[in-house]
């Protein structure tokens, strides 16, 4: 009896692997099963509300062994798993994807146009407020070929994240001006 092909496994063991890290309250961002030599490679990729650390990792890592221990008949021989959080150059392709990059700083490209960058606002099933330039745009996620967060080594400034939450960051305004009247 020959092993099921590769897009059949992942098929498989997706609703699988989506019930076990759904159970421990994450998302299930990506589920990759590749042939490795004698062995296969089952990467899964998995995120949450507020974002995923090592120790998150290592919880989904055993839930989803756990769940793969379950079904052990499909995968006919020997497998590695791979746990691991989204990269940074993730692109934000679904709703959730917005919603967790709010206040962010991110790359837009649009269909027969240029890379621009904007700031990350409110998020809903069809689009998301950007912050440009100091003006806030509303655009339908159909209107973008593929976005990015950017890498940011200082913090956001204290203006754009007003614009974007009013009444949020007043504090950290003024605690700036008295900063720098000293």
């Amino acid at each position: 009896m020959s092993s099921p092909p590769r897009g059949d496994l992942a098929a498989q063991l997706e609703p699988v692997v989506q019930e076990a890290v759904a159970a421990i309250g994450f998302d299930l961002e990506l589920l990759d099963v590749h042939q490795a030599g004698r062995r296969r490679l089952v990467k899964v990729v998995v995120d949450a509300e507020h974002g995923i650390g090592l120790d998150e990792v290592a919880q989904a890592s055993r839930a989803v062994a756990a769940a793969l221990d379950e079904v052990d008949h499909l995968m006919a021989g020997p497998y590695t798993l791979e746990v691991t959080s989204p990269g940074a150059d993730r692109p934000l392709t679904k709703p959730r994807h917005w919603r967790r990059a709010k206040l962010r700083l991110v790359k837009v490209k649009q269909p027969d146009s240029v890379e621009w960058f904007g700031r990350v606002g409110q998020a809903d099933d069809d689009g998301v407020v950007l912050l440009v330039k100091g003006e806030l745009r509303r655009v339908e996620y159909r209107a973008i070929e593929r976005a990015v967060v950017e890498i940011e080594f200082k913090p956001a400034p204290v203006a754009e994240l007003s614009l974007l939450e009013p009444g949020q960051h007043d504090d950290d305004t003024a605690t700036e001006s008295k900063e720098e009247s000293r």
